[in-house]
């Protein structure tokens, strides 16, 4: 399955275990980054079930990297799944 940079604009492609291109990704402040890695599942891309803390940790990594390059951020996906993990309960 082809998996993409999370940042805001960015197609470049990267593993599914990578929250995005090695630009965008030391772009991340590291207590986010640390956030991510300590709540990243393997699999999870695959079954489309990240963990809200996850969501949570990936959507600040949005934001705050679209901060550095002036531009709103997407944050719609991980919106969608925080969403739908507070639905099921986590």
């Amino acid at each position: 399955m082809a998996h993409t940079c999370h940042a805001t604009g960015c197609n470049a492609h990267v593993p599914p275990t990578m929250w995005g291109c090695r630009r965008h990704w030391f772009m991340v402040p590291p207590a986010i980054r640390a956030r991510i890695w300590a709540t990243y599942r393997v699999g999870q891309c695959d079954d489309k079930r990240p963990s809200k803390a996850y969501c949570e940790a990936a959507r600040d990594a949005v934001i705050a990297v679209a901060k550095k390059e002036g531009i709103e951020p997407d944050t719609r996906l991980y919106d969608f799944f925080i969403a739908r993990a507070e639905v099921r309960g986590g």
